[in-house]
């Protein structure tokens, strides 16, 4: 039996909360286990002063903590599933994808009650080029600027008037139990959520068996199907953080529904798409999804990211 669990997470306010979350549960569930978490600075979050697509994107939050997981100092890592490169360091799974949360994003202003009544030329917040490539399809107008930083952060910034509004995962919002004076819903099908926004991961060596029924409670059927199909047409078009790439699963008598996009920098361009299947099949829904976006100008858009990003 386990006595101790080592939980390895960034010392952020939601990355604390995410891993606190799940140290709770196993507590609950196996009264008198010891859990210690284990703080580690990753390099996304030392480098606060460039856009993520330009220095790495999504590994930048988890190559520290992965390092401890292959050298003995902690069991298990805690990760937003959306932080999770698609590629895994050999010897580590992601083995528990707890229930998801609101997987959605939000508007947050002090002056604006949604994304219509901003003014021409406000200025919005966010490091996401996903958001920044729908928010410009939707309002040409506006001026997104880079925001960087924890999410506390971030809102603390909104609140000292250095934006108008700025773009947030619903998730966290949540979590933190943060808000601002209005808060807005952009949600399907006018707005796509990141490649499993709002799940958690835990993540643990391979050969870690033991584990696999330690935390199997945690495991929810539902979300883990819905990200492996999301993570699968991430793969397919090979997107980092240099590519506006959304998408989003939904369950409809019990058939997987994937709906998908790839989108042009500036949002010119936002070629939308859908899939649906037997769950079983989550990883082929993810790549014949990505192939219809890829055919109907996709491939186009990439090439053109890529080219400019060389």
């Amino acid at each position: 039996m386990i006595k101790k669990i080592r939980i390895a997470t960034r010392g952020s306010k939601l990355a604390l909360w995410q891993a606190e979350y799940i140290a709770k549960c196993l507590k609950t569930r196996y009264p008198g286990l010891e859990v210690e978490l284990i703080k580690i600075k990753t390099t996304g979050d030392k480098i606060l002063d460039v856009p993520l697509a330009q220095v790495g994107g999504k590994g930048l939050f988890v190559k520290e903590i992965e390092e401890a997981l292959l050298d003995g100092r902690a069991d298990i890592a805690v990760h937003s599933m959306k932080d999770v490169p698609t590629e895994l360091p050999e010897g580590l799974k992601i083995g528990i994808i707890p229930r998801r949360e609101i997987n959605t994003d939000i508007l947050l202003s002090q002056k604006y009650p949604d994304l219509m009544s901003l003014p021409k030329g406000a200025r919005v917040g966010t490091s996401s080029l996903r958001r920044q490539a729908q928010l410009l399809y939707l309002r040409p107008d506006l001026k997104v600027v880079s925001l960087r930083g924890n999410l506390d952060t971030r809102v603390k910034k909104l609140k000292e008037g250095e934006f108008d509004a700025i773009v947030v995962a619903g998730a966290g919002l949540k979590r933190l139990g943060l808000k601002a004076k209005y808060e807005f819903g952009l949600v399907p099908p006018e707005f796509f959520p990141a490649v499993a926004q709002g799940a958690l991961g835990i993540e643990y060596l391979e050969e870690r068996e033991d584990l696999d029924s330690f935390l199997g409670f945690l495991d929810d059927f539902y979300t883990r199907y819905e990200v492996l199909a999301e993570r699968a047409f991430l793969i397919r078009l090979e997107g980092g953080c240099q590519v506006p790439i959304g998408a989003f699963s939904i369950w409809e008598d019990k058939r997987l529904v994937l709906r998908g996009l790839i989108a042009e920098l500036d949002g010119s361009v936002i070629i939308k798409d859908e899939v649906e299947g037997k769950y079983q099949q989550a990883e082929i829904l993810g790549k014949t999804l990505a192939e219809k976006v890829l055919a109907k100008g996709g491939q186009e858009i990439l090439d053109k990211i890529y080219q400019n990003t060389e």
